[in-house]
């Protein structure tokens, strides 16, 4: 049993922060009990935080954690062995936990057994959901055939990962069932053209209605939901009004689906990191990015922003999600910078990357907040976040990371 006490609390609930607060954590890593004037149990150990923050652990909604090298180019990948991919994927895994990230939804491209060796103990890592593969259609945004006949993707990809490109209502119901299969707990629809794709744009709409409706049917007779890639104002209405339960990037959004969406209560995932991520892989290793992939990127910021602006203010539930993979792992806090630019407090910003983020990912039983019957997945943080959201990009600020009440960074017990 441990005592952590002298804590400015941040519960992730939107509460304003308690002074002087404690918290009880059960030798099954369980919150028992927070808040002022707890009294120790006799047999708990004791950390006196001196003030510092005590927050939930944040939750990435849209990650690609089996990414490999960041900011290697095409030749790098093609030259790239699958089982160096493999191990290069791990530190991606290290690198977001140490940046206070404790959860994270995978966004296509991570098996099964990826998160199974994080269970183990193999290396260090989040808890993750996963989707798995993500659907596309011929010619869509996962579909990276290059003109030359290669086709481009992330290298190295093990068996376990099913091709998802599919055409029609059947051929789309047989995938997402195969996908099922190989572990998903969510399923992921390319619903419009994109950034990095080669041979899109980002307003193209792509998949029916018919064709994404089967897939949320699909997904929900199994008990699960679905999540789309959605940049094109006509492709994001098919996926809200199919049953799409988040939207992710959300570049070019309307009065209208905007109103669907806060209708319907469909999250929105808005990675403001990605475009950013982008320019920066571009602006450290000149060639990197797809010179077509470039123009596109300037070309969607101002939108992008202005959508996520446009969102918040109408109410849509926003939930933090980076893309990480596009943009470097481990920098995942700089999402709530960008949140606050377009028009969230500071708390809001830790409200979306915690409450609502679990809520997105299906685990708000487990975490997100820190109160009585969850998981002690927390933050240590020196300093205040609420004052200033940027301390959370800083390593050094971040004293303690903890897992189900153990530490996987502990600076301050030593």
């Amino acid at each position: 049993m441990q005592f952590i006490t002298g804590a400015t609390l941040i519960d992730g609930t939107g509460a304003d922060p308690v002074a002087n607060a404690s918290l009880v954590i059960d030798d099954a890593g369980r919150i028992s009990e927070v808040g002022s004037d707890l009294s120790r149990p006799s047999d708990a150990t004791v950390l006196d935080v001196g003030g510092a923050t005590v927050m939930p652990g944040l939750i990435d909604a849209h990650v690609h954690m089996y990414s490999g090298k960041f900011g290697a180019n095409m030749q790098e990948r093609a030259l790239t062995p699958p089982s160096l991919h493999g191990y290069q994927s791990m530190g991606n895994a290290r690198e977001t936990l140490e940046a206070g990230v404790t959860s994270v939804r995978d966004a296509s491209g991570t098996p099964v057994g990826f998160r199974m060796a994080i269970e183990e103990g193999l290396f260090p890592g989040p808890r993750m959901k996963l989707s798995i593969a993500a659907l596309s259609q011929t010619g869509g945004h996962g579909d990276g055939l290059l003109p030359a006949g290669v086709r481009m993707g992330r290298p190295g990809h093990p068996a376990e990962i099913p091709d998802s490109i599919c055409d029609g209502v059947e051929e789309v119901r047989k995938v997402v069932r195969t996908v099922l299969r190989a572990g998903a707990d969510f399923i992921k629809v390319h619903s419009t053209g994109g950034v990095l794709s080669p041979s899109d744009e980002p307003g193209a709409t792509q998949f029916t209605i018919e064709e994404i409706a089967v897939m949320v049917q699909e997904a929900a007779a199994q008990g699960k939901t679905c999540m789309a890639h959605a940049q094109a104002t006509q492709g994001i209405k098919n996926a809200v009004v199919a049953g799409v339960e988040s939207i992710e990037h959300g570049i070019y959004l309307d009065d209208e689906v905007i109103a669907q969406m806060k209708e319907r209560e469909t999250f929105l995932v808005p990675t403001l990191h990605a475009p950013r991520g982008v320019l920066k892989k571009e602006e450290e290793r000149p060639g990197t990015v797809l010179p077509q992939s470039l123009r596109k990127t300037k070309e969607v910021l101002e939108a992008h922003t202005d959508s996520i602006r446009a969102a918040h203010e109408a109410g849509v539930k926003i939930a933090m999600g980076t893309d990480a993979a596009v943009g470097k792992h481990g920098t995942n806090a700089e999402e709530l910078e960008y949140l606050t630019q377009i028009g969230m407090t500071p708390m809001e910003a830790i409200v979306a990357s915690t409450r609502t983020a679990s809520e997105c990912i299906h685990d708000a039983e487990n975490v997100g907040t820190l109160e009585p019957g969850k998981l002690a997945d927390l933050l240590i943080v020196d300093g205040n976040p609420l004052e200033d959201v940027t301390i959370l990009q800083d390593r050094d600020c971040i004293r303690v990371v903890m897992l189900g009440g153990e530490a996987y960074k502990d600076t301050i017990s030593g």
